[in-house]
Order: C-alpha cells, then sequence, then structure tokens
C-alpha cells in the first residue's frame, strides 16, 4: 500500500530535510490533545467556524483518513515521536511510554543543522502522569467497575469577550510566536518548532479534587457564538444490556451509565466544539507570526492531535477507544511545493509523521513507520 501522506510530502520536498546541499523549509507543528479530526473537513467542519484550519485546508492537504496509533495521550505521541507502532514502544498506558533519552525525529533535525524548540504539552516519556493510570490499569480485569472519571459536565466563564481560556496553551502560543520572531533574525539556518496544546481536552472536575481527571468542557460565550447550534447532531446510544462488554466496560468507568437529557448531551457537544474554536485561534496566531516575519511561504506547517473526544458518542467521553470521535485525528499539511485544496482519502497515521519529517527510508521490521523510498520506481 503506497502511503499518500509520504508521497506527495516527501517526493515534492525531495528529501530536503536531510539533504544538505538544498534550500531546507523550516518545520512548525501544531499538536493538539483530543481534537476530533472529522471537524477539519465537511460536513464535521461545518458544526464549528474554525478559519485557521479552513486555511491549512485551501493551501495545503488534508488527509480525511488520519487514525491514531493508541487513543490515549502518551501511548500516540510515543508513536509519533519515536516513528513506532506501540506494540514496538510498549507504550500500554499514560504511564508507561518512552525513556526519557529516546531519540525523536526532532533529535534527528537537530543533529543535521535545524534549530529545534519544542514548546507546551509534550508527554511522550514514562512516569509523567500518576501511578492512578496504573493501577485503573491493573482493574480492568477484576469482578467489579470502577469509577475512575467524574461525571462529564459543563462549566460557562467570562463574557462575550473573553477570549483567553487555556491560560497555560495561551502562554506557550506566546512563547511559540516570540520565537518564530527571533528565528526571522537568522533566516540562515532552518528551524523546527513543535508547539502542544492541552485543547481542546477537557478541564479537571475541581470538585472532585486535586487527582481528579479531565471531566468538565469549560468555554465562554465568546467561544460558544462561533457553534452553529442547529447542526449539533445527538448521538444514537444502545442500551446499557447491549453493548459490548468493552463499550459496557468504558461507559461504566467513565461515569456515563446515567441518565442524561437530549439538551446535556448537546451541551457538551456544543462546549467541546467551542473549545475547539480556541484551539484553532492558538493555530492562527502561529501562522500569524509566520505571515508576519515572512517565513510562512518557507515553512512546512502541520497540524494535529494525539487522538479525538467522543463527546458523548456511544455514551462515552473523553478517548480510550477506537471508534470514529476517539480515534480519528486532524491531519493538514500546507508548506512550499506542496498542492492547495487537495483531500487524501488513503489511510494514514500518526506514526507516519516520522519519517515524513525526516524525509528518509524506514526499515519497517524495526520501526514500522510507512515509507515512500521502498515505492520508488
Amino acid at each position: 500500500m503506497i502511503t499518500v501522506l509520504a508521497l506527495i510530502f516527501v517526493f515534492q520536498m525531495c528529501a530536503q530535510v536531510l539533504c544538505q546541499n538544498a534550500t531546507r523549509p523550516n518545520i512548525v507543528m501544531v499538536m493538539s490533545d483530543a481534537f476530533d479530526g472529522r471537524l477539519t473537513f465537511d460536513p464535521g467542519s461545518k458544526v464549528v467556524q474554525l478559519p485557521y484550519i479552513n486555511y491549512l485546508r485551501e493551501l495545503g492537504t488534508t488527509f480525511l483518513n488520519a487514525y491514531t496509533n493508541s487513543p490515549i495521550c502518551c501511548p500516540s505521541r510515543a508513536a509519533m515521536w519515536s516513528g513506532q507502532f506501540v506494540h514496538l514502544t510498549q507504550s500500554w498506558n499514560n504511564y508507561k511510554c518512552l525513556d526519557a533519552n529516546a531519540t525523536t525525529w526532532m533529535d534527528i533535525l537537530e543533529k543535521n543543522g535545524y534549530h529545534t524548540k519544542m514548546v507546551g504539552k509534550l508527554d511522550f516519556t514514562s512516569g509523567s502522569h500518576s501511578v492512578s493510570n496504573r493501577v485503573e490499569a491493573w482493574t480492568r480485569d477484576v469482578q467489579f467497575l470502577l469509577r475512575q472519571e467524574g461525571r462529564p459536565v459543563t462549566q460557562l466563564v467570562g463574557n462575550m469577550s473573553t477570549e483567553r481560556i487555556k491560560k497555560v496553551d495561551w502562554k506557550n502560543t506566546d512563547m511559540a510566536t516570540r520565537w518564530i520572531h527571533q528565528r526571522a533574525a537568522s533566516p540562515h539556518q532552518p528551524f523546527a518548532l513543535y508547539l502542544g496544546l492541552n485543547l481542546p481536552h477537557t478541564y479537571k472536575t475541581e470538585s472532585l479534587g486535586p487527582t481528579a481527571g479531565g471531566s468538565t468542557f469549560l468555554t465562554s460565550p465568546y467561544w460558544l457564538k462561533k457553534i452553529s447550534p442547529d447542526l449539533i447532531s445527538v448521538p444514537k446510544w444502545l442500551p446499557m444490556a447491549a453493548m459490548h462488554p468493552v463499550d459496557y466496560y468504558s461507559t461504566f468507568t467513565k461515569n456515563c451509565s446515567g441518565d442524561f437529557t437530549e439538551e446535556e448531551v448537546k451541551r457538551i457537544r456544543a462546549f467541546y466544539y467551542a473549545m475547539c474554536a480556541e484551539a484553532d485561534a492558538m493555530l492562527g496566531q502561529v501562522i500569524s507570526a509566520l505571515r508576519e516575519t515572512s517565513l510562512l511561504n518557507n515553512t512546512v506547517v502541520i497540524f494535529t492531535a494525539d487522538h479525538g473526544e467522543l463527546a458523548m458518542e456511544h455514551q462515552q467521553f473523553y478517548k480510550m477507544s477506537m471508534f470514529e470521535g476517539s480515534s480519528h485525528v486532524p491531519l493538514l499539511i500546507m508548506g512550499p511545493g506542496l498542492m492547495s485544496g487537495l483531500q487524501i482519502n488513503q489511510l494514514v497515521s500518526l506514526v507516519d509523521l516520522y519519517p515524513t519529517v525526516l524525509g528518509e527510508k524506514v526499515d519497517r521490521k524495526n520501526r514500522n513507520a510507512m515509507s515512500v523510498d521502498e515505492y520508488k520506481s
């Protein structure tokens, strides 16, 4: 199977990344957390205004069938950074991921002359999450179920002028854009910038204590006005008794087995879409910085996410499911030499980004990332 992700990118870039005698492009990746990839193309894109994702879609390439390699933060990011599938990284949950000294594609870029910077959420090394992740993994085979998350709720803050809700993400976005302006003063050395966002991941429910997971969908009226309420669908659910045992387990442990009104479900989904709109604005600030510094025309911009968000589909929220909402991720790439407005149906995954960014042939037995060079005639 030809991997179109690498095909359109590596072939057209002519492996400039590691080719020392070529003018190499800058690389900027913005990786969000829990962004449903179906919102980046029609019909999903109609429910919420995402102007900067639309900008990438119009001037770059959108992958319509991009998926996470594991629908949970740390294992997914371990695959993306290492170019290895989960059975090779053995990153089974948020506690067990890559070693701190593991080599990533960013490390290889730096060794090959790139000025590199990583800002914001990384989350691909072992031990970065609480020990509870290990306990939760151990309880899957016991004869009783434990609720591991708070019931999903919504929280409205601020007013129609309140834009900056996720303070830590905006702080990191500001840091990334300042760095871009600084790099504009050294145009002769290519750079690679990674910005990791927390949004649109749910917020912690403060009333449940400091160790609680994220079960609050939180936004402001400013972002809610970006939503088309009439286009918000209400997912159909199976009766609990008719669910597959894995889905029953997930619905219960995610605290979604109780009663939810249709209005409550629509509100959760609306707040989630509004959180996506705020994340889109952060992507926009990065794109604007590249344009202001005249770097955009020589920069490859990649937008993606570690996994999606169920947002009450299949009577669940959060991730940890291979259903579309949880596993389908956004993947849009814009850059010099790439076709505008191209939409690719080919199946790709986050693990493909490693050889794509590096423009290298990968030993599939060792890495299992898809490569392009093996398909050259």
